[in-house]
């Protein structure tokens, strides 16, 4: 065990427990950001030796900020946690989907990557890598590409993660001169139940963990403010 710490949040279930789980093997503790109790207890205890439970809604700002309030030093923090209520194209998505999908996948990043800036600034080097999607590429979205064929569903969630694109170059560029490396990745379609199409997938989630665990430990010299697939190889924006 080193002296590392994280904390992934969503890593109750899916690419969020894969990470946590290797983030634990390469000896950080490791906080498993779970909104219900009892489903992160169980993770923790599957993770084993390393894991710590974090009871952590990131809609709730109020909750947030106490929880940041707890942690000393943070090494790395991966926004995981997010939501995709329907495939719906832009013509048939209510602006009630789009609030609630930005609440999460958005507004709750940025609620808690200030909340644990504090914890992340006592870390010599800090980590911030925030899962996105291939789809929120705009280069991809119209053009062919090795991960989907264009289309316009999913238009919350992928316009979600189009913003989180936004503010992982935003936070990088500030951070910079603090030693900061921030990220996103773009896991791919993966088995897990963010949708329909995700859960008849038959990618892998530990997988994609790979790509976030390298982003999370990358050295100082690595690259900051950029956009990468899960094996490495640079997504443009």
């Amino acid at each position: 065990m080193n002296e590392r710490t994280a904390l992934v949040t969503g890593a109750n279930k899916g690419i969020g427990k894969c990470i946590a789980q290797l983030l634990a093997a390469e000896g950080l503790t490791v906080y498993v950001g779970s909104r219900d109790p009892g489903r992160g207890q169980r993770a923790v205890e599957e993770i084993g030796a390393g894991a710590r439970l974090l009871v952590l809604d990131v809609t709730d700002p109020a909750a947030v900020v106490q929880a940041a309030a707890r942690m000393d030093r943070l090494d790395v923090l991966v926004n995981n946690a997010g939501i995709s209520p329907s495939l719906a194209p832009p013509t048939d998505t209510g602006v009630e989907e789009y609030r609630r999908t930005y609440e999460t996948n958005v507004f709750g990043v940025v609620a808690v990557t200030n909340a644990f800036l504090p914890a992340l600034r006592r870390s010599p080097s800090p980590r911030i890598v925030n899962i996105s999607s291939g789809t929120a590429s705009l280069n991809w979205s119209t053009t062919p590409n090795p991960q989907f064929a264009p289309g316009s569903g999913a238009a919350a969630y992928r316009s979600s993660k189009a913003a989180l694109n936004a503010l992982t170059v935003l936070y990088a560029q500030t951070l910079a001169e603090d030693g900061f490396k921030v990220n996103a990745l773009a896991p791919g379609l993966r088995a897990t139940d963010l949708n329909p199409r995700a859960a008849a997938a038959g990618g892998d989630p530990a997988e994609a963990a790979q790509g976030a665990l390298r982003l999370a430990l990358l050295p100082d010299d690595g690259p900051t403010g950029g956009f990468f697939s899960w094996d490495g190889t640079p997504v443009p924006w």
